[in-house]
């Protein structure tokens, strides 16, 4: 597995990545990949949502073929997009959602956040707030799209619209949990090491480098 820090990126630029990635995966030509990055303000929504788009959203709302509804990413936010090839590891897009959240506890831990799953809702959760969304496709038993950690980004854009369905003030960030900023290049990096020590481990393959 490899993981690539891509830094602040257009979001449809990382979406042309993902389905070329995806495509190389599928047909045996390439590793398993991770993607982490941060995108300029930007709105994106599930093919499947019902949910009505806002009139006069400042940003640009792109239709994705992920799952999941409407949400934000902005500077300061950590996007995760895991190129996996679920049966490598033994995972079904049900338990693969588990294992991304899985994957998110272990990673914020050593920050001094404790966060946990809410029965029902996907994502990562701190009491009644909302700390991460995931929201994925599985194209060729491959996946793509992934999750958005909200880290020392701002809230108020996600006061524009309803978050997952939610309501528009359901979202925290590590920044206001910890009420300090948190060091952006080192949490990616143990997002990052906890996704490659995770999923190497769930495969049992150990072949995770």
């Amino acid at each position: 597995m490899l993981v690539r820090d891509l830094g602040l990126k257009d979001y449809e630029e990382v979406w042309t990545l993902q389905r070329r990635l995806v495509f190389e995966r599928a047909s045996g030509d390439a590793q398993d990949v991770v993607l982490l990055c941060q995108h300029p303000e930007v709105y994106t929504i599930g093919r499947s949502s019902k949910q009505a788009i806002p009139k006069g959203l400042p940003y640009p709302v792109h239709k994705a073929e992920r799952g999941g509804d409407m949400t934000y990413h902005g500077p300061g936010q950590l996007v995760g997009y895991p190129i996996l090839k679920l049966s490598d590891h033994g995972l079904r897009p049900r338990s693969y959602l588990a294992a991304l959240e899985a994957v998110l506890i272990e990673a914020v831990r050593p920050f001094g956040v404790e966060a946990g799953v809410v029965k029902g809702f996907t994502g990562l959760w701190v009491g009644s707030k909302k700390l991460a969304s995931i929201g994925v496709a599985v194209r060729g038993g491959v996946s793509y799209h992934g999750f958005a950690l909200n880290v020392n980004n701002s809230l108020a854009p996600f006061r524009l619209i309803h978050p997952c369905r939610l309501e528009s003030d359901v979202m925290t960030s590590m920044q206001r949990v910890l009420r300090k900023p948190v060091d952006e290049h080192e949490l990616s990096q143990a997002v990052g090491r906890t996704m490659l020590e995770y999923f190497g481990r769930i495969s049992g393959s150990g072949g995770a480098s």
